[in-house]
């Protein structure tokens, strides 16, 4: 009777633990959800033209649109990431495109950027 009591108890037990691939398959799986809907978002309001899409080393590649926003200021926001610094910026606006020269960020300029604008940094 002790030993039916003992493997009832394991047997219980077993069936309430997850293995360790199993809570990794899930943790996966829960993180590409996550990023899926990310990503979804991030394609609606740039097709909503809410924002401002910085593509290239940043670690925010959504940046809201603000009435006034530059270039700069959304590069800024966007947290370049690069040690060095970028070799061209292309500006790209209703499906026109400009190669910008990064040094147009030090100079000084302002430009300003539009809802729905993106910019790739090289």
């Amino acid at each position: 009777m002790k030993l039916f009591a003992v493997m009832l108890i394991f047997a219980l037990a077993a069936a309430g633990c997850t293995t360790k691939s199993s809570a990794r398959m899930k943790a996966q799986n829960a993180f590409l959800a996550g990023q899926h809907t990310a990503l979804q978002q991030q394609a609606q309001a740039a097709a909503q033209g809410t924002g401002v899409t910085i593509i290239g080393a940043v670690q925010n590649p959504q940046v809201p649109w603000v009435e006034g926003l530059t270039l700069a200021q959304a590069i800024a926001t966007a947290n370049y990431l690069d040690s060095k610094e970028p070799e061209e910026i292309i500006l790209t606006r209703q499906g026109e495109s400009a190669t910008l020269p990064p040094n147009i960020l030090l100079s000084g300029a302002v430009v300003p950027l539009k809802p729905g604008d993106v910019v790739e940094i090289h």
